[in-house]
């Protein structure tokens, strides 16, 4: 089968794609730190209509290392080319919580198919790309591979920490520099953009303990809120300041500083509150080091405790660093924007993102890893839904890459 009956029969299979969604969907995959049982159900599901279709699939579960007897399950299946390195696209099987139930127009396990969308739970976060991956590599027939291996990963473990996913596999050696990995958990309308980069993330919890007094009397305390108030805007004014490089690959272009999270301070309106808590949620650069800046916000905070005696303390909540950018200089990137190109008529751009995704597992180890897909808008929110004409474009575009990198050899 050639490539342009490969996407014939990708668009002739719609049926079944609504179909395996539709079964993955009622099959719930939350991981057991949000109170779920895991993804092995959905695992073996996904086994299931996958085995018949390549060379090897095989498993690489672990069990949770904070909860013990739940299994993490990690299916891979392959199609074996003739060259070195191996075009992988990796997706996750776990989902979130669905919330607030009265707030879905149907229930989140029970799929409601409407037109060209699916509605569910996970359906686009990741179900989206399960498939998409799955009917990508399903018509490419085995044992034609002349370039380069084929290998998609459903992993668990991505909506928490990854360790038992992603990191799982990075950390049994699977994969090498000679591979093409793409990781589409993020997208654009039309496919537009391809993630390559990402800023650091940095999380800091800000503490600010006064003294409680009368509202009649505020000379007699320290009003914590006051003194957060002043020291926030005055922090943020100078982060902003002194850390204000742009980088145009990045969306948007400069690092950002955001308060986010407060709590409340007294319960009345007639005291001065001796406590006071907010939050900021930092996206930076690549360029700039994380623990510079937040050694300069404690200096800040001290300048403003010495001058009000009030205490404040900062806290690190959490800290990503951010992995070398992706090389879009390659002949491996050059025919993955080309296949984009082919199916959606316009190669993607490459840009940097605040947000985190796996791919920067795997730039920390020095490994190329590109984020791509259409569409992209309802995950986490009620009423998540995916469009069946983008999981069919997309297993399009993935077919074309697996045509370019594993059908052809490179000399074509």
């Amino acid at each position: 089968m050639d490539l342009k009956e490969v996407l014939h029969t990708i668009d002739d299979s719609k049926d079944d794609i609504v179909r395996d969604m539709c079964s993955m969907i009622r099959i719930p995959a939350i991981g057991p730190f949000n109170g779920g049982a895991g993804e092995k159900e959905r695992a073996d599901f996904i086994e299931s209509i996958v085995k018949d279709h390549f060379d090897v699939v095989e498993r690489y579960d672990r069990e949770d290392s904070q909860f013990s007897g739940v299994i993490r399950p990690n299916v891979v299946a392959r199609k074996h080319g003739k060259e070195e390195g191996t075009v992988w696209i990796i997706s996750h099987l776990d989902t979130v919580l669905p919330g607030d139930l009265s707030k879905w127009d149907s229930p989140p396990f029970e799929p409601r198919v409407d037109g060209d969308k699916i509605y569910g739970l996970g359906s686009e976060d990741n179900g989206q790309s399960v498939l998409a991956s799955f009917y990508g590599a399903k018509f490419i027939e085995s044992g034609k591979l002349n370039g380069k291996s084929l290998a998609l990963a459903f992993v668990a473990d991505e909506e928490t920490t990854s360790l038992m996913g992603i990191g799982h596999l990075i950390d049994l050696n699977l994969f090498s520099d000679k591979d093409f990995i793409l990781v589409p958990d993020w997208g654009t309308p039309n496919g537009s953009l391809v993630d390559v980069a990402e800023k650091h993330l940095l999380w800091v919890k800000a503490t600010i303990k006064g003294k409680q007094t009368h509202g009649s009397t505020p000379n007699r305390g320290i009003n914590a809120f006051r003194v957060s108030t002043f020291f926030m805007t005055d922090l943020l004014t100078r982060l902003e300041e002194r850390y204000s490089d742009k980088d145009p690959i990045f969306r948007p272009d400069l690092s950002t500083f955001e308060p986010t999270k407060t709590v409340a301070t007294v319960g009345n309106i007639n005291t001065i509150p001796g406590y006071a808590e907010f939050y900021l949620d930092c996206r930076i650069l690549p360029r700039y080091d994380p623990m510079e800046i937040f050694e300069f916000m404690r200096s800040v905070a001290t300048e403003h405790s010495d001058r009000t005696g009030a205490i404040i303390e900062l806290v690190i909540e959490q800290c990503t660093i951010s992995g070398t950018p992706s090389d879009v200089t390659t002949g491996d990137y050059a025919e993955f924007s080309a296949a984009v190109k082919d199916v959606i008529g316009e190669a993607p751009m490459a840009v940097g993102v605040g947000g985190g995704t796996c791919a920067n597992f795997f730039r920390l180890e020095g490994l190329n890893a590109y984020v791509w897909q259409c569409g992209g808008g309802t995950l986490h929110q009620p009423n998540e839904h995916v469009y069946v004409s983008n999981i069919i474009t997309d297993a399009k575009v993935y077919a074309s890459l697996f045509d370019r990198l594993c059908v052809k050899p490179k000399s074509d």
